[in-house]
């Protein structure tokens, strides 16, 4: 079932049905947008190309560029000097919502609260057991 929305770029209103953010002239503008995109970075000269020059060179915009890398439309693995920037940091990734660092870093504080949780819990159970053993007597 299709709701009433309105498209992010132009304001108008648009039945959104879940394929497209945007309305029906703005998706049809961005797919030309993007296989302009393409046939610049197709070149063999332009692979290299950073999100700032392939913005320069033709009419997509940042935004635009980190989408069609989050949805898979532009393969990091073709084009290295492509990705989105990371929720936590801004870096450039190309997978997930993290960058490598921000993962490591969040592996790394997780590791350190868990370690100090079951000290924790060590502490508590020796405690516990001390009581016991007292009140037994």
């Amino acid at each position: 079932m299709a709701e009433l929305r309105h498209c992010p770029s132009c304001g108008d209103f648009f039945n959104y049905t879940g394929v497209r953010e945007v309305c029906g002239k703005c998706g049809m503008n961005e797919e030309r947008v993007y296989e302009e995109v393409y046939r610049f970075l197709r070149k063999r000269e332009n692979r290299a190309a950073t999100i700032e020059r392939i913005v320069e060179m033709t009419e997509a915009t940042e935004s635009m560029l980190h989408k069609w890398v989050r949805k898979g439309r532009l393969q990091p693995a073709m084009f290295p000097n492509l990705g989105y920037p990371c929720d936590n940091c801004g870096k450039l990734t190309t997978k997930g919502k993290l960058c490598d660092t921000c993962t490591a870093e969040i592996k790394s504080e997780l590791k350190t609260f868990e370690a100090a949780t079951e000290f924790r819990e060590a502490i508590q159970q020796k405690d516990q057991a001390t009581y016991l053993s007292e009140r037994k007597r």
